[in-house]
């Protein structure tokens, strides 16, 4: 029998379709929760996923299980039920996954889903969204729909409030991050924001299409916020007071990339040999490293030699 992880806030765990719940007290003790994006390590199974975690009243957690390769990871969704609807920040990356999704927020409510917000445009979190239900209303950052062309989004370029029912939502660009348009959703009340791929819990900094400087930026304006529980978009959902430490974690990871990036320039090495010869300590062990690392180093080089369209990179402390 696999150890599960403890969480500090009351939690409903549900397994696939399946009416059976876990409930995780408040008194269970957070420190034997293994810090890793791996679900291997952490004891899971393909079985026990997807998993939905009740992180407020009427707010949700959903992870599925994804691959890269050889390796597995999870992909977080944020939904909010209110008194006129469902709010789904970020879906999955199929359809097929998606309506998963969708069916499992059938169990907790009878309410219909009537606001999307995308957090993040790329494929892992969109590829299934034409399984919403038609005349659904959709927010997207103007970098994204360039990208995602939804039909009647509205734009969101800095900061939306909306109110869905009683519920108050407002939902944020904090800045070029991820991707140039990560947006994120924040629930002033439940204090709770859902940061998409702009946190990213033990899963090694992706870099693709980041803007790896601003990313950090981004980051220290959510840390700066009225939050109690952070949510990432891809990683485990822990409890409200691990999630706040591995969010400064990961901010000390992207910095750790870019300095290493910075070393081997400075060292005159190119953006390839670089990529080859990079070392990022502790994040070596980090979930998607293999895949992961030199692609960010050529993206911060990109971002060192200024053709990212951005501004002078920043020093950043610890």
């Amino acid at each position: 029998m696999r150890q599960r992880d403890a969480f500090a806030i009351v939690a409903v765990l549900t397994v696939g379709a399946t009416d059976s719940a876990l409930r995780v007290t408040a008194g269970e003790q957070t420190a034997q929760t293994i810090r890793t994006g791996d679900p291997d390590e952490r004891g899971y199974t393909d079985a026990d996923f997807p998993r939905v975690q009740r992180l407020a009243d009427g707010v949700y957690s959903y992870e599925q299980l994804r691959s890269a390769g050889s390796e597995k990871f999870t992909t977080v969704s944020l939904f909010v039920v209110t008194t006129a609807g469902v709010l789904v920040a970020d879906g999955q990356g199929s359809v097929t996954e998606t309506q998963r999704l969708i069916a499992e927020i059938a169990t907790i409510t009878p309410q219909p889903i009537t606001h999307v917000v995308i957090g993040s445009d790329h494929g892992d979190h969109t590829a299934g969204n034409r399984a919403f239900p038609a005349g659904v209303k959709y927010f997207v950052h103007p970098t994204s729909q360039a990208i995602l062309g939804i039909p009647g989004a509205e734009l969101v370029t800095e900061r939306t409030p909306i109110r869905v029912g009683q519920t108050e939502i407002e939902i944020h660009f904090l800045g070029r991050a991820h991707t140039g348009g990560d947006l994120s959703v924040y629930l002033p009340k439940e204090k709770t924001l859902f940061l998409s791929e702009a946190y990213l819990n033990r899963i090694f900094p992706a870099m693709r299409s980041a803007y790896p400087s601003e990313w950090v930026a981004a980051i220290e304006k959510a840390q700066a916020m009225n939050v109690d529980i952070y949510v990432p978009g891809h990683g485990f959902v822990d409890s409200p007071a691990i999630l706040k430490e591995e969010l400064a974690t990961f901010r000390r990871a992207i910095v750790q990339v870019i300095a290493e990036a910075r070393r081997l320039r400075a060292a005159g090495l190119d953006a390839d040999t670089a990529a080859s010869q990079a070392n990022f300590g502790d994040l070596e062990s980090w979930s998607l490293r293999s895949s992961q690392g030199a692609t960010a180093i050529r993206r911060v080089y990109l971002e060192l030699e200024g053709k990212l369209g951005n501004r002078a990179p920043l020093a950043f402390g610890p």
